[in-house]
């Protein structure tokens, strides 16, 4: 059987294209609901109608905490307590999370990251009439800023911290990619009325106990925006650690990167994993120019040097242990950084402050370890 972890775009392209070979699938994931971040709460999307029409088994609310890759097996997760699945070939889709960078008052309740906010109010958290604030960098954004419009919110601004005179450039290439015009076409239709902001970025959050505004710096003048939620995030970045513990010939990683990306990406797992290598190969030359795109994205919404002044001392760095980045002065690496101040030993197990601490001081975190995420001591003790 081939087992799929992560029922996101990707997860689901792959165990289509495993079904298409007449293969055995199994979709894991930790959501109650296949769709993943981006197509989470919309069960008529034409990929997620495809997945239930063809009833694949999908193992939901579970997450995959370590594996054995000798014995082709993983160690799942609920909230019952732990189990074993084993597989012949493992297809690893779990998306990629956000980076946060740190800034004065980032910790308030109110701020969340730009997809995490999106995936709250999927889930049914209210905004209606709410005032939000959308900023950092990446097309995302402008996704958030219309999904979360569309459920009743006051979008305020959106900040885009790279200049103008890249975005034009950046702009000109959806010329050239229907798909991508259209879906511009569609975004600033739906966000037509909505101060974009070039050139700017949150420099600190504040508020009595909770957000109520934030100080942005709009092309070198700092301005003031009330607001009640603060949604920002700094692009994505691939989560490797199951692949990396789970590595070897049996397991095939399906790369990350927008919709259209992930899809290509998951499809190309598939076919792999199912032993079409021709099916596979053919799409290459179509994931290849989506590569492109996407790194012409990385180009141009890069984070600009500015940002790594905005925390000071007393900003906390690490959220799980509450390290502030005054305790990280002298210290040479996360290594360096854990053992003297636990940064990087929570709950995320770096996860969040890993990113940031990398974009700050170049530091790299260490590699990843079993168990995965945090997991139950009777689970642990289940497994030996």
């Amino acid at each position: 059987m081939i087992v799929v972890v992560g029922a996101g775009p990707a997860g689901i392209a792959a165990a289509l294209a495993v079904q298409e070979c007449g293969k055995a699938v199994t979709v894991v994931d930790e959501n109650p609901s296949a769709g993943g971040q981006i197509w989470r709460g919309d069960p008529t999307h034409r990929w997620v109608a495809r997945f239930r029409a063809f009833n694949i088994p999908l193992i939901s609310g579970v997450r995959v905490v370590w594996g054995y890759p000798a014995a082709r097996t993983l160690v799942l997760e609920d909230a019952v307590g732990a189990r074993r699945l084993a597989y012949d070939k493992l297809v690893v889709a779990v998306g990629s999370p956000e980076i946060f960078l740190p800034f004065p008052g980032w910790t308030l309740p109110g701020v969340f990251g730009a997809g995490g906010l999106q995936a709250l109010v999927k889930s049914g958290l209210p905004v209606r009439g709410k005032n939000v604030v959308v900023a950092g960098t990446g097309p995302l954004l402008l996704a958030v800023a219309a999904s979360l419009r569309k459920k009743g919110a006051n979008i305020r601004l959106i900040a885009e911290q790279t200049p103008a005179a890249l975005l034009w450039p950046f702009a000109k290439q959806l010329s050239g990619r229907a798909s991508k015009l259209l879906q511009g076409i569609g975004l600033a239709w739906d966000l037509a009325g909505i101060p974009y902001a070039p050139a700017s970025w949150v420099t600190a959050a504040q508020g009595d106990g909770r957000l109520q505004r934030i100080v942005l710096n709009r092309r070198g003048t700092l301005v003031t925006e009330d607001c009640d939620y603060l949604a920002v995030g700094f692009g994505l970045r691939p989560a490797t650690e199951l692949a990396a513990i789970m590595a070897g010939p049996d397991t095939i990683v399906a790369g990350t990167g927008d919709a259209d990306l992930s899809l290509l990406e998951g499809r190309i797992a598939g076919y792999t994993a199912a032993g079409d290598l021709e099916k596979a190969r053919g799409l290459e030359p179509e994931r290849d120019q989506a590569r492109t795109f996407a790194a012409s994205i990385d180009r141009t919404f890069a984070v600009r040097d500015e940002l790594r002044q905005l925390a000071d001392s007393g900003t906390i760095i690490c959220r799980c242990e509450d390290v502030p980045l005054g305790r990280l002065e002298g210290k040479t690496c996360f290594r360096d950084a854990k053992l003297h101040t636990r940064c990087g030993m929570g709950a995320c197990q770096g996860r969040v402050c890993g990113p940031a601490l990398e974009f700050l001081f170049g530091w790299h975190g260490a590699s990843p370890r079993p168990p995965i995420f945090p997991a139950r001591v009777g689970s642990l003790l289940s497994e030996g």
